[in-house]
């Protein structure tokens, strides 16, 4: 199965405050080729009016990110919102800092997880768990952390994850080995890349400039079947600029596409 391209919009984040903005965004990503995103941080504007937009410029939802906060209190409402869009995989960004440390927090957190998928699941939906690299610290005194949990202690058919492959390898693990730990519970990867500058400060970069193999890892989302690689990138825009950074990884993911893709 060849994978979908598409772009996480929290890089834009900018630039999808109004309906104005979003509406002119996706012209833009359309005018790329993109037909696929995924909606982060978007501004104030009801999901009828995103659905609209959306399909006027031929564009689909495979993931969201939505604060956990939400999940929790306004379950029903955001069910609703993504059934608007067409969207079956809210997706949570970050766990809460109030969570974070302990084991005691992080099975805090699994539980309250674990109770929102359960109403997701209701109607057909999977809750999407996104990473950064303080999953892969251990609490203390435990040879466990919090992506450990996450894996081993959440239902596979009602949590799955989207791998963000560059803080997978700022934590120091191997993007394509998670990927095949996570198999059969990843429907959108995210491709993100970074350096190290002179001081060994991280810096992310457009695809193809920094430290993550992204064409092993291309040829592991095809091998294990996974549906969609967005592009994300959080800061450290070309020129200061996100929609420059978009432009140049989504050509990088269309040459990698072109290279590695084998029927």
């Amino acid at each position: 199965m060849k994978p979908i391209l598409g772009i996480q919009l929290y890089t834009l984040r900018d630039h999808i405050r109004t309906a104005e903005d979003f509406d002119f965004t996706l012209l833009r990503l359309s005018k790329l080729g993109v037909h696929d995103v995924q909606i982060s941080a978007i501004g104030d504007i009801p999901a009828e009016t995103q659905r609209d937009i959306l399909l006027k410029h031929g564009m689909r939802v495979c993931v969201t990110h939505k604060p956990f906060e939400r999940m929790q209190n306004e379950t029903g409402e955001l069910i609703r919102e993504h059934e608007i869009i067409g969207c079956d995989a809210p997706g949570l960004g970050s766990c809460p800092s109030a969570y974070r440390g302990t084991e005691e927090g992080a099975r805090a957190f699994i539980s309250a997880v674990s109770a929102v998928a359960d109403a997701f699941a209701m109607h057909g939906m999977k809750f999407h768990y996104h990473n950064h690299d303080f999953e892969f610290q251990k609490f203390p005194g435990s040879d466990k952390n919090l992506m450990d949990l996450l894996i081993g202690e959440t239902d596979p058919d009602k949590v799955w994850f989207i791998p963000d492959l560059a803080w997978v390898h700022v934590a120091g693990y191997d993007p394509v080995e998670m990927l095949n730990r996570l198999r059969g519970r990843v429907k959108v990867i995210h491709f993100k890349d970074y350096i190290l500058n002179e001081k060994g400060e991280r810096k992310f970069v457009s695809l193809g400039k920094g430290r993550v193999d992204l064409a092993a890892c291309y040829r592991a989302v095809c091998a294990l079947e996974i549906p969609y690689i967005v592009y994300e990138q959080d800061c450290d825009w070309t020129d200061g600029d996100p929609f420059k950074s978009t432009e140049e990884s989504w050509t990088y993911m269309k040459e990698l596409e072109k290279k590695e893709w084998h029927n």
